[in-house]
């Protein structure tokens, strides 16, 4: 009680309580302490690490490192052993961790901070443990932060893991020079390769990996193909595909890499009508699958649009293109080829035929074709247009023409067994296939007609389950998809089996509808519903999980447009890039 008083006298009367420093004091201490270790005096335990001996104090080891405190005060064997012998640690780690331990500082040095790290992080002295990993940080290189980024992996190293997945993500194309990346076993490289965070080309990566297979070429024939397998060659930049890519010798050696030759050459003349993984291009490349939708009429009554709009992948948003030459033309047939957009025909019988270059966004008239026509349908097949059927006003057409981009000039095919308009047209499996159709004003077929331009002949294959007019379709993988007609669901054809299925019910009935493919996907774009009026709405399929999803609405309400899928470089860099 006495001494509380006084406390309070104190306090009140104003007089200082004051504390001095003792840092110098216990920095002397310290330093006696380490001198008495290593003249072993007052040392109470030996550490035993690769045949050399530590002698140490068991209060200094315990108040430093929770390991050593849970063997010396936890009543193990250990507690009151004079010798304790340490396996996983290296003599010169401990050298490192008793100095750290006894003076608070430690030399760190590039070529020892790894097994300084795994002593501190086993014997668990966890200030240790960071200054070496704040060190590592301050060495990450190109040459060594593949080894790193499985260092920080390893021990859940966070800052060290980004900064190496940093400088990894960036500058790709000099890590993959360096001997860490030239003896990584295939599956890495594998998986680095699909990562769509690497800011390189395409050309960059090829290069990588023709670099890793010359490394072992002996060993690296077949994994040579594989890793190219990951890879877009068939959006290489063409003096590239044939100067670097298929001059190599290790590419001309293995049987396997030429099947991937042959699809990107493929590519380069059928365009989409070839499809993969390797011809989608990345996320990170900069370029994108864009859908277009080209004019079409978008009020009740007779109005027609001649925009063009394009759906930006990177801002969900849709963007104005070069407007449709010819305002109000209307019941015209669009397609892509060789990443051009061709439109042709139209009311009323108009023969105009006219290509859209995305990069250029300009329309330029092409060759004409021989008859004018509208409601007809067009699309691609091994690298030339066709246009098929119609209506010229008084009756249904039978007639198609070819049209060779090299010529620019359309020349007539063998006729469609059954004339037809406003039927549903796609390629497929190297064969057209023309499905339903109007055959005069109040009839619809049901009939597939199946064009093989090899032996330039029609015949037909498995009816429709249905009977529509103002239908589409696109092909995926080997399947023709069709919508439209006002049908309930969205429907299937194998050409392979010869067999139609229903995929996905549809959640209104549209016709006129746009139908294309992206990214993998089958796409339902606008039309016009059942009581005439055009739509806005967007949906799409995607095969594997035969989920039906809709996605973002058109600008506007939309039927009887076009409706393709190009391949566009991007105004702005995907977010992850921009980090």
């Amino acid at each position: 009680m006495g001494f509380g008083s006084q406390g309070d006298s104190c306090s009140e009367s104003g007089s200082d309580d004051s504390s001095c420093s003792g840092f110098c004091h216990a920095e002397h201490i310290v330093q006696v302490l380490n001198s008495f270790r290593q003249s072993s005096i007052f040392t109470d335990v030996v550490l035993q690490v690769e045949g050399r001996e530590f002698p140490c104090h068991r209060a200094a080891l315990c108040a430093a490192s929770r390991y050593f405190r849970t063997m010396f005060m936890g009543r193990m064997r250990e507690e009151h052993q004079r010798a304790v012998s340490l396996e996983a640690v290296s003599a010169a780690a401990m050298e490192h961790l008793l100095d750290f331990i006894y003076v608070g500082r430690v030399q760190l040095r590039e070529e020892s901070v790894v097994v300084v790290f795994q002593a501190a992080d086993l014997l668990d002295v966890p200030e240790l443990s960071r200054l070496c990993a704040e060190f590592l940080e301050r060495c990450v290189r190109h040459a060594n932060c593949l080894s790193l980024l499985d260092f920080a992996v390893l021990y859940s190293l966070q800052p060290l893991l980004q900064r190496c997945q940093r400088l990894l993500w960036q500058d790709f194309t000099a890590v993959s020079r360096h001997e860490e990346f030239l003896d990584l076993p295939a599956e890495r490289v594998h998986e680095l390769l699909d990562s769509e965070k690497l800011q390189a080309t395409e050309e960059e990566l090829v290069e990588a990996v023709l670099l890793w297979a010359q490394r072992l070429p002996g060993q690296r024939v077949v994994p040579l193909a594989q890793l190219l397998g990951r890879l877009r060659l068939p959006l290489l930049d063409p003096v590239f595909f044939t100067d670097v890519l298929e001059a190599d010798d290790l590419v001309q050696e293995c049987r396997d890499c030429w099947v991937l030759l042959q699809e990107a050459r493929q590519y380069r003349v059928y365009g989409r009508e070839i499809s993969s993984e390797r011809t989608r291009p990345r996320r990170r490349s900069g370029w994108a699958e864009m859908i277009v939708v080209i004019g079409g009429h978008y009020r009740s009554g007779i109005s027609w649009a001649s925009l063009t709009e394009k759906l930006d992948p990177t801002s969900g948003k849709w963007l104005p293109s070069a407007t449709v030459p010819g305002y109000g033309k209307c019941e015209f047939a669009v397609c892509e080829l060789q990443n051009h957009i061709y439109l042709s025909g139209g009311q009323l019988n108009s023969s105009d035929v006219w290509r859209l270059v995305p990069q250029l966004d300009q329309w330029v008239r092409v060759g004409s074709m021989k008859t004018g026509r509208w409601r007809h349908m067009m699309t691609c097949l091994r690298g030339k247009l066709y246009a098929v059927g119609g209506y010229n006003g008084h009756q249904r057409l039978s007639s198609v023409e070819c049209y060779s981009v090299f010529e620019n000039v359309w020349k007539p095919v063998a006729p469609l067994l059954l004339a037809v308009s406003s039927a549903a047209l796609a390629s497929c499996a190297g064969k057209l296939y023309v499905i339903d159709g109007a055959t005069n004003d109040t009839c619809n077929s049901n009939k597939v007609q199946c064009y093989d331009p090899v032996k330039d002949e029609w015949t037909f294959v498995s009816s429709c389950p249905f009977s529509q007019r103002c239908i589409d379709a696109v092909s995926l993988n080997g399947s023709i998809y069709v919508a439209g007609g006002l049908l309930d669901n969205l429907y299937c054809y194998t050409p392979r089996s010869d067999a139609w299925s229903k995929v996905a019910e549809l959640p209104i009935k549209l016709e006129n509808c746009g139908l294309t493919v992206c990214n993998g996907k089958v796409y339902i774009v606008g039309g016009r519903d059942e009581a005439a009026s055009p739509v806005d709405r967007m949906w799409a399929f995607d095969p594997p999980s035969g989920q039906l999803m809709e996605e973002m609405p058109l600008s506007r309400r939309l039927g009887n447009h076009g409706c393709v899928t190009v391949m566009q470089r991007l105004r702005e860099k995907p977010s992850f890039l921009q980090e």
